[in-house]
């Protein structure tokens, strides 16, 4: 479901930035309105949609027009045109008192510097929000406990914010947008400032996060690295403008242009795909088929080995086209010779992480979920045709 729908939204600095909007249309450029109006474009056109539940990831370099994109979404700065559609109402045409009840109740932010008041514990900031929208003291108790609980910061409520690391400062920023409970969350480069192990630490722990309160998330960053780590997708921007939209593996794998493709030519692919995204469809057997049955499909596949399923599509094991043929001359059932010890990955695991596993058996690599349903295969040629910068083959993906 669509919860934010952005249409050519748009933002430029300056006396009477109005002008600019037709010269825009036209196709003028930022550096030349830049000369002639001296006005200067923060966002231009930009449009998008973000489903609920979904992390969308706003990145470029500084400059790009990614922060000032961000704050047009709740109104931190004003809109010269278009629109920002909230299941289906306009912000920009809200009046104060609407504005000032959606920031309050349907959209939180989480801000590159943290911005907690010294002089308050780590409770009475986390239940900030909730006071200034007038919320009596035990129930915003009750849901800043809840959100710093959350967060993983139970035990730290009385502490103040110059006890805390910037790590578990940061934590507390985040606990006070979600104890408001809002629709949207917008996190302004909320890591850029910390550590690089605990910007990792902390990447990690929001995914964790969002995987139990399935939060929308709008999270602005600089960071590639960090955009393809956290993003379900990503939105990429230069000079005001989004070139791309599209999933981490649609931004590394097809990009849209020169631009794009610089921008991702150093990435490490193999610390970005996963085995869902090599896998291939898998050809398999039930055991009371029988091996005589197990041979005529690997014959007609022209393949080795078939992988042994239930009715369920719960693996069992693997059976080789020796191991059938040795069922059949010995009488022999297909779960007989079935071999049960076969590498085995789930579809999120990352190339990186089973590139030994791979090298090391001469069998593909079963791809399974949690309940050990088999979704597919990789083999080794996947896996290099991946980390070449080439997409998986009709037919051969998930």
């Amino acid at each position: 479901m669509t919860i934010i729908e952005v249409k050519q939204l748009t933002k430029v600095f300056g006396h009477d930035a109005g002008r600019a909007i037709p010269l825009l249309e036209q196709g003028m450029s930022k550096e030349k309105i830049a000369q002639e109006l001296k006005l200067t474009v923060g966002v231009n056109k930009a449009e998008f949609s973000i489903e609920e539940g979904e992390i969308f990831v706003i990145m470029g370099l500084s400059g790009s027009g990614k922060s000032t994109l961000v704050r047009l979404l709740n109104r931190l700065i004003e809109p010269t045109g278009g629109q920002v559609l909230f299941k289906g109402k306009d912000v920009v045409k809200m009046n104060p008192e609407e504005l000032r009840q959606f920031r309050r109740k349907n959209i939180g932010m989480v801000f590159q510097k943290f911005a907690l008041f010294p002089h308050r514990t780590v409770l009475e900031n986390a239940e900030y929000g909730l006071e200034v929208q007038g919320v009596d003291k035990k129930k915003r108790t009750e849901r800043a406990m809840e959100a710093l609980h959350l967060v993983g910061l139970k035990g730290w409520e009385n502490h103040r914010p110059d006890q805390l690391s910037g790590g578990m400062q940061q934590r507390v920023g985040l606990a006070r947008g979600l104890a408001n409970d809002p629709d949207i969350l917008l996190m302004d480069e909320a890591f850029s400032a910390l550590d690089p192990l605990i910007r990792k630490d902390m990447q990690q722990e929001l995914l964790e996060l969002q995987s139990r309160v399935k939060k929308t998330i709008v999270f602005i960053t600089h960071d590639l690295d960090e955009a393809l780590r956290i993003g379900d997708r990503i939105a990429l921007m230069k000079d005001g403008v989004i070139v791309q939209i599209g999933t981490p593996e649609e931004i590394l794998i097809q990009p849209a242009n020169k631009y794009v493709e610089r921008f991702v030519e150093d990435v490490d692919l193999s610390k970005v795909l996963t085995a869902a995204h090599v896998m291939r469809q898998p050809e398999t057997v039930r055991p009371e088929r029988g091996p005589r049955v197990a041979l005529q499909l690997m014959r007609d596949s022209g393949i080795f080995s078939l992988y042994v399923v239930d009715k369920a599509n719960k693996l069992l094991g693997v059976i080789t086209a020796e191991d059938a043929a040795q069922a059949l001359k010995d009488n022999k059932s297909i779960l007989e010779v079935t071999r049960r010890e076969i590498p085995r990955v789930y579809p999120e695991t990352l190339l990186n992480d089973f590139f030994e596993l791979i090298s090391e058996t001469h069998l593909p690599v079963a791809v399974v979920d949690e309940a050990d349903k088999l979704k597919g295969i990789v083999i080794k040629g996947a896996v290099l045709s991946a980390l070449a910068g080439n997409a998986v083959p009709e037919g051969e993906g998930s």
